[in-house]
């Protein structure tokens, strides 16, 4: 493997900033790469990861500082200029054209030609030649859809390590989460395949969310936290529960020093039976065997880093994403078929991650919005009238403090906090019995917070059950009843009362995998 520090540099940012409107993306970036360097780059969901991908690739321009390449100022207007200079990325989902062949595939845009007309016979041979140093062994004849999404990966490494200017290959390879659809043997050949590049002085910029990954190929890291460059550094010698609170933010000292976070006490988490028993959740790539129960007048919370498995563990109980294996069962019943309709039937909602692509409904009105789940329910002999819908609106407006000129305002022109509002009045006004909520607080003031984490409480104290995902570990430890902490997909820890802390969360996330 190279050396833990570079030879010089090849690829460097000095600065850079980007701004979007009302968003500061990137605060004066400064990384540097090396030749034969593998280097990480790490952070939580919009710590400015893919943002400084794109300013480096030419998918962007930075508004501020700027971006040395071979040791020359670039700005690249597109990523086709970026890929001729020799810097190419690998992104997490396969971009290439499924109803090509493998072949056509891996030489588009380049293929060898034979009086004007592409040679198919050179192609193929030298793709199937091109690919056995791979480690894959396909007919490359076929349609790319038709061999296994880890050689598709690796038909997309080759291809972006061959797409440099005039055929030769890249000198800056990025690879943004490339092990997320590998199963283990694939995931092994690809870090053959990543030292070979390292070992020909090809550098790596390796965007993961896997710490085993980092510890094993990289040889140092650039974490992000709100868009700017927290820490650079060896990865040698810098433990993984240190990694991890600088993703977070949390300081470790003052963590390992108080132990929790001085906020409120639990209390005694209720004796009552389970209301909900998810049983070894499986889903390929995504869920490992995830098991754990939740009570009537419980918060439950979902802790791990980005790419955890917290929100699919959300989405599998709903019934939004479809299992492999496992059961879900709510009051005693095992659901036969999970789906979100079967899933809001027994009682059960879920407020999504994403508020703007998978809650609101922009152009629709505050009271549209409320009462969308609930008009099945306020129907009579298939007519709705404005007047229960009215009664609804304005008891949930009033309970949730929605903030509207009035109930037939877009919910579009509603502030953050407001809007997580009128998803939480959604789900409320159908009385459920286990409320998931995913990220509740990400996105808006700290005024609109404490409201919604107040809400949380009351709803608990109700009677209702509640699972809290969230990557902010100070809203879990001071929220939460107990706390299952994931991994790659799996259950890697499980903390209740007074064992409920920052250090305990962040010690369960970081630990080796040989303890899992």
């Amino acid at each position: 493997m190279a050396a833990t520090t570079p030879k010089g540099v090849v690829l460097e940012t000095h600065e850079v900033s980007k701004r979007f409107p009302g968003v500061l993306a990137l605060d004066r970036v400064s990384m540097s790469v090396g030749p034969g360097e593998v280097h990480a780059l790490v952070g939580e969901n919009g710590a400015g990861k893919s943002t400084l991908i794109k300013v480096l690739t030419g998918v962007y321009r930075a508004d501020g500082g700027e971006v040395r390449y071979r040791g020359a100022p670039v700005s690249f207007g597109r990523p086709l200029d970026a890929q001729h200079a020799g810097i190419s990325t690998i992104y997490q989902e396969v971009n290439l054209v499924p109803l090509m062949s493998v072949a056509r595939n891996l030489f588009l845009g380049r293929e060898p030609r034979r009086v004007g007309l592409i040679d198919v016979a050179r192609m193929n041979r030298e793709a199937s030649e091109t690919l056995e140093r791979y480690g894959i062994n396909v007919d490359v004849t076929r349609p790319l859809r038709s061999i296994s999404l880890g050689a598709q990966q690796m038909v997309a490494l080759a291809r972006a390590v061959a797409v440099g200017a005039h055929g030769d290959t890249a000198r800056v390879l990025v690879m943004d989460e490339p092990t997320s659809s590998l199963e283990p043997r694939e995931v092994e050949t690809l870090f053959r395949v990543v030292r070979d590049l390292s070992a020909q002085g090809i550098a790596v910029v390796y965007v993961s969310h896997r710490l085993d990954e980092l510890y094993e190929l990289c040889q140092r890291v650039t974490v992000l936290r709100d868009g700017r460059v927290v820490h650079t550094g060896p990865i040698k010698g810098l433990d993984r529960l240190t990694l991890v609170s600088h993703m977070l933010g949390r300081d470790l000292v003052q963590v390992e020093r108080d132990g929790v976070t001085g906020f409120g006490d639990h209390g005694e988490a209720t004796s009552a039976e389970p209301l909900l028993h998810v049983d070894g959740l499986r889903k390929r790539h995504v869920l490992d065997g995830v098991s754990f129960t939740v009570r009537p007048g419980e918060v439950t919370g979902l802790g791990g880093l980005l790419g955890s498995g917290r929100s699919e563990t959300a989405k599998a109980i709903v019934g939004a994403l479809p299992l492999d294996d496992g059961s879900v069962t709510v009051g005693g019943r095992t659901l036969r078929r999970l789906s979100p309709a079967a899933s809001l039937r027994e009682g059960i909602a879920l407020l999504p991650e994403d508020r703007k692509a998978e809650g609101i409904i922009p152009d629709l009105s505050v009271r549209e919005n409320i009462v969308l789940a609930a008009m099945p329910r306020l129907a009579r002999a298939g007519i709705v009238t404005r007047r229960r819908q009215d009664r609804i609106v304005r008891t949930f407006m009033e309970r949730l403090r929605i903030k509207a000129s009035s109930p037939e305002q877009r919910v579009a022109e509603l502030s953050g906090g407001n809007q997580q509002k009128v998803l939480l009045a959604r789900w409320l006004c159908l009385e459920p019995r286990l409320l998931l909520l995913d990220e509740p607080t990400r996105g808006i003031d700290v005024g609109a917070k404490a409201e919604v984490q107040k809400l949380i409480d009351e709803l608990a104290r109700d009677g209702l059950a509640v699972v809290l995902i969230s990557s902010d570990l100070e809203e879990l430890v001071e929220g939460a009843d107990r706390v299952v902490v994931l991994r790659a997909g799996a259950v890697v820890g499980e903390l209740a009362g007074d064992d409920v802390s920052e250090h305990a969360i962040m010690a369960a996330i970081a630990q080796e995998a040989a303890d899992d």
